[in-house]
């Protein structure tokens, strides 16, 4: 097959657009906070607190999927043991919250997210119907690496053994332990707050996971948490030793088939690419069978999509090392719009398995001091993610209001993210909401137009056939004088039948009015009529008009400041 730099051909038609949300921060309407302050000082918000109208809404917004972020139980410092729960050790958790991906009992939900401790499942299994009835699929983090130091899980089915209850200690590895070891080493921590506990003491020390393996992990290594054992010996050559299937395997499993139960649509699978791909391409056709689950895979390191997709088995998994880089690259005037082009040729033919965003709970707050400043100048990024090529589209919750990430909440300190780490609440999402009556007058009104342009941008993605399913042409080889800094402009086709929609994207601060040359060859690789008339739509503003594009002339089309134009021609 030929390639060529300015097309992409796809035939591919689930879309699906990404809610991410911490149900601990978006129901928090608290709005007198401390610096590490407890759950008490601080609030934290419920499972209840997404109600029908609340679904309704983020529905509304064009979401096909919310990922529920912090659901499993995790390591925390506030006290549960009333309830049957085991205390945490305070030097072995991050903030006062704890971090989400410190898993301290796979088959629990966290108690901080229910109104009455005791029915926590039951009060997330109302979520997860309420979120079906309002016409959206549930995900949940499985976060299969690393778990908390201190895992012991209270609520495991009675045939389940907990995670490392018969390894043998004697060993740094062996191929059925479920933790790596550090034999004749005790766990040495030089940081951290201890409150009233006595020191933290672990003999023999386990391995850190972010694969530390030695007994005196640092402040920025996961310290947290303990790495699983997959049956990879990392520290003698990396051998496997996958038959016969290590024990961790089949918890996985289990773990999984749990949770599936519950009825749950999809996993979001943390850090999935230090965890041997071999184990995804036995565990997730198990888990699948007889069901449409979605497995999303976080992987950075781009030589791996391939694996994961083909190998492992994986629906869909981030486009981070690549287009969202480049992207906050191009927002962040640090390059032209340029290298856009290479993002979408290195992916080529998985297009469909990517998932493309500009805010995670990993990232920086697009409006944040450290990224673009405000909420609207990231918008041209989130244009060219969402409609460039089939590929689905998340977006994290706040993102659509300019939620700053400005706040020095505690452990997460003042660094442009909102924590996971702390109690704490986010103003412009209690603003929307206010109250559960979700009418905007709380809103300033560029929170007002930024979210109204979000939604038509995620409706847009979602539903135009051209945009979903469409093939790509890039425009910019032909125009490469409007890649520079001085217009910082990105154009393209995406077309599908009868239908061809013209997408130019203006990452600069003011208006641009440029002409976009649109080749000979377009027309005839995507069989574009020539000098036709055709029913013009502008996408933003509906406006209806009769226009014609040929090779012969180049479009000139006015691109409002941070933002850009999706003009869609109806040939009949």
């Amino acid at each position: 097959m030929v390639k060529y730099d300015y097309f992409c051909g796809m035939n591919h038609v689930n879309k699906i657009i990404i809610y991410q949300v911490l149900p601990r921060l978006f129901g928090n309407k608290n709005q007198t906070l401390v610096k590490n302050g407890t759950m008490a000082e601080n609030g934290v918000g419920k499972f209840s607190d997404f109600t029908c109208k609340a679904l309704d809404e983020i529905k509304r917004m064009g979401i096909t999927h919310i990922w529920y972020t912090g659901v499993i139980e995790h390591a925390t410092q506030t006290d549960y043991s009333a309830y049957g729960i085991r205390k945490d050790h305070h030097a072995i958790v991050k903030g006062k919250a704890g971090s989400p991906y410190a898993i301290k009992d796979y088959y629990d939900v966290d108690p901080d997210l229910a109104d009455d401790v005791p029915q926590r499942m039951l009060e997330f299994e109302k979520l997860i119907d309420r979120t079906h009835k309002a016409g959206m699929k549930v995900i949940i983090d499985f976060v299969p690496n690393h778990v908390a130091r201190q895992y012991h899980s209270d609520a495991r089915p009675p045939a389940v053994y907990n995670l490392g209850q018969y390894d043998n200690t004697q060993k740094d590895f062996d191929p059925d332990n479920n933790f790596y070891y550090l034999s004749g080493q005790q766990l040495k921590l030089h940081f951290g707050t201890y409150g009233d506990d006595p020191a933290y003491c672990e003999f023999p020390a386990k391995v850190t996971g972010n694969n530390c393996f030695h007994a005196n992990p640092a402040e920025h290594d996961w310290y947290e948490t303990v790495k699983l054992n997959y049956g990879v010996d990392y520290e003698d050559g990396g051998f496997y030793y996958f038959d016969p299937v290590p024990d961790t395997w089949y918890k996985m499993l289990d773990v999984l088939l749990f949770w599936k139960g519950k009825g749950i649509d999809g996993f979001r699978c943390d850090m999935a690419e230090m965890v041997p791909v071999e184990f995804w391409h036995w565990v997730i056709p198990k888990v699948k069978t007889g069901s449409d689950l979605i497995f999303i895979a976080e992987v950075y390191n781009p030589a791996l999509y391939r694996d994961f997709i083909i190998k492992g088995g994986f629906d869909y998994l981030y486009d981070k090392v690549g287009f969202y880089d480049t992207l906050r690259d191009v927002i962040c005037k640090k390059t032209s719009t340029s290298p856009i082009t290479n993002c979408w040729q290195a992916v080529e033919g998985i297009q469909q398995h990517l998932i493309r965003f500009l805010e995670n709970h990993d990232e920086q707050r697009i409006a944040s001091g450290f990224f673009a400043g405000s909420g609207e100048r990231g918008f041209p990024g989130m244009i060219v993610a969402a409609t460039m090529q089939t590929n689905s589209v998340m977006i994290y919750s706040g993102q659509e209001l300019g939620e700053r990430g400005m706040d020095e909440e505690g452990f997460s300190g003042l660094d442009g993210r909102t924590t996971i780490y702390d109690y704490w609440s986010l103003p412009y999402i209690q603003n929307w909401i206010n109250n559960e009556r979700f009418d905007g007058t709380l809103l300033s009104e560029m929170q007002q137009k930024l979210s109204q342009s979000y939604a038509m941008l995620l409706h847009i993605a979602g539903t135009e056939p051209a945009i979903v399913q469409g093939r790509l042409f890039d425009l910019m080889y032909v125009n490469l004088h409007l890649c520079d800094y001085r217009n910082r402009i990105f154009a393209y086709l995406r077309i599908f039948e009868q239908e061809v929609i013209l997408i130019a994207v203006n990452f600069h601060g003011e208006e641009r009015t440029v002409s976009i040359v649109i080749p000979l060859k377009a027309f005839q690789l995507m069989q574009i009529p020539d000098n036709h008339a055709a029913k013009l739509i502008d996408l933003f503003t509906g406006k209806q008009s009769i226009c014609t594009l040929t090779y012969a002339c180049p479009y000139r089309v006015t691109i409002p400041a941070s933002s850009g134009r999706l003009l869609k021609f109806v040939y009949i």
